[in-house]
Order: C-alpha cells, then sequence, then structure tokens
C-alpha cells in the first residue's frame, strides 16, 4: 500500500545545478579563490550547503564562512533564474493522488521559494529543509517528522531521490526507497550506495509508484 511520497528536491524534482552552480562561483569570486566547473559543484551538492562551500573552497577552509554568507546572499536572489522542474515531474506529482512531503538539505525557505515559485507548493502537504528543525540528511529524524505530520508508517510510504545521501536516509527511516536515476547522483551514485530500484525515466518512476500502491 502507498498512502505518502516523501521527495528530495534537488536533482529529483528540480533540476538546480545551474543555478547553484552560478551562486557557488559568485561566493568563490567573493572570497578570491578561482572558479570550478559546474560539474565538479554538482558533486558537492547533496549535504547542505554549507558543506557544499566547504568543499568549493577547499583547502581554504579559513575562508569558509565567509563564502558561505556570499553563497546565501547571491542564491537567495538567483533561486530561480534557470532552475526548473524536470520533464514530466509537474504532471507525475498531478496523477498522485496520496498525500506529498518533501525532504531537503537546502535551506527549507529555499526550498518553498523555489516550490512556489514554479507553481509546485501546492502540490506538496509539508517540506522540511535545513533550519526546519531536524538535523539534516542521512539523519532520519526529518524523514520521520514528516511521516508523522501525514499520519503515515514507513512502510506505507516511498522516499524518493538521486544521491546516496537520500538512500542512507530512507534506509534509517525503514522507508522503501525509489532511485531517481536522471539527477545529479545518478543511476552509478544510487547503485553504489545500495540503492535496489532505480528509475531511469519519470515515466519509469510512475509505474514505480502505481506498483507500490497496488501491492497487497
Amino acid at each position: 500500500m502507498l498512502r505518502a511520497v516523501v521527495f528530495d528536491l534537488d536533482g529529483t524534482i528540480v533540476d538546480s545545478r545551474r543555478d547553484i552552480a552560478a551562486s557557488a562561483n559568485a561566493a568563490l569570486r567573493a572570497v578570491g579563490l578561482p572558479e570550478r566547473s559546474e560539474d565538479e559543484i554538482a558533486g558537492f551538492v547533496g549535504e547542505g550547503s554549507r558543506r557544499l562551500i566547504e568543499r568549493a573552497v577547499a583547502p581554504r577552509a579559513d575562508l569558509a564562512d565567509l563564502a558561505h554568507t556570499a553563497w546565501m546572499r547571491h542564491y537567495g536572489g538567483h533561486l530561480l533564474d534557470t532552475t526548473r522542474a524536470y520533464p514530466g515531474v509537474r504532471e507525475l506529482l498531478d496523477r498522485l493522488s496520496c498525500p506529498l512531503a518533501v525532504h531537503t538539505n537546502k535551506p527549507g525557505d529555499f526550498a518553498r521559494a523555489i516550490l512556489a515559485g514554479l507553481g509546485l507548493a501546492v502540490r506538496f502537504a509539508r517540506v522540511v529543509g535545513s533550519g526546519d528543525g531536524p538535523a539534516k540528511k542521512p539523519d532520519p529524524e526529518g524523514a520521520r517528522l514528516l511521516l508523522r505530520a501525514l499520519g503515515v508508517a514507513a512502510g506505507d510510504a516511498v522516499y524518493v531521490g538521486d544521491s546516496r545521501i537520500d538512500v542512507a536516509t530512507a534506509r534509517a527511516a525503514g522507508i522503501p526507497f525509489l532511485g531517481a536515476g536522471w539527477g545529479l547522483g545518478g543511476a552509478r551514485e544510487l547503485t553504489l550506495a545500495g540503492a535496489e530500484t532505480i528509475a531511469r525515466t519519470v515515466a519509469d518512476l510512475e509505474g514505480l509508484l502505481v506498483a507500490h500502491r497496488d501491492a497487497p
């Protein structure tokens, strides 16, 4: 039985890599460091903005505080420059009849602003992000908070994400996991993290969710 779906945000619902990378490079410029490639920065995503910037400024850990402040300021003004929902995601969300939630390591205010700006906020009953209380993923408490709010047992939900962090979070929370193979982490990262079921496309994901819905 499927009574709720918890989605990761970046790399699962939305393609935000260009805006995240642009803001990371703005932060690097602000502290006098050279820019990095978009692909390199995309590899830093998943454990929250602070960790992203620590990786971007490495080995200059002494500049992390200043760079993170610069990233927050820049990204807050450029959340939706190029960020869009992945093709087919909007339609999938419309067709899902159970409650939906978002669990992300992105600052919660930024996550809600992106969903609202893309017209997707109304699809989600709850959004939990960094700064909303629980520890960041892979700590499972954010996912557990969402399930409690929705009144759903872990075994009656599915967690959808694109990274090893999402795999670990779902495992720790006891929620069945479906991988979003189109995302930032990609199918290889998900496989290495132990994900057993990976959707290569959004259409594949819908089929897997239907199978969970119809399971006895």
